[in-house]
């Protein structure tokens, strides 16, 4: 799908407050709320919008420790592990990546005790993990979803 600056300014205003109403979208970028909604349904038919969703601050729901892990996948065993990593509570993101680790992976637990627990009972037994490096997050000094449309 090819965005104009008008759809670039809706998911602009959007991404900045995905419950602004479209009568507010349309007078901010001067246009009608019928036509900012066809133009809302026409970059969500097309996966351009992916969803909405409310941002949570895990401590607020019991998640204390936060956690990046590169995991090692043995060849061939991508698919099994990476539908395990999903079941799993706790495993927020899970990323294919290049380099040292296969998959990097944001974990989050309620402490260091769930966090161990998360790593050694769960991520370890896995078939298809080799082997992992995790690494807590002390501190989180920029976290956005909003793209620069």
């Amino acid at each position: 799908m090819e965005l104009d600056e008008t759809d670039r300014q809706i998911l602009r205003i959007l991404q900045e407050d995905a419950r602004t109403p479209f009568s507010e979208v349309a007078r901010r970028i001067d246009m009608s709320s019928a036509t900012v909604h066809d133009r809302v349904n026409r970059m969500e038919d097309a996966d351009v919008i992916e969803g909405y969703h409310a941002k949570v601050d895990p401590r607020a729901v019991g998640f204390g420790v936060s956690a990046i892990v590169g995991l090692r996948v043995e060849q061939g065993r991508e698919k099994d592990t990476l539908d395990r990593l999903q079941a799993i509570d706790g495993v927020q993101e899970i990323h294919l990546t290049t380099g040292e680790w296969d998959v990097m992976a944001r974990v989050y637990a309620a402490d260091a005790d769930a966090l161990r627990e998360l790593m050694f009972e769960e991520i370890a037994q896995m078939d298809g993990f080799s082997r992992s490096q995790t690494m807590v997050v002390l501190g989180t000094e920029h976290d956005s979803e909003e793209l620069p449309v």
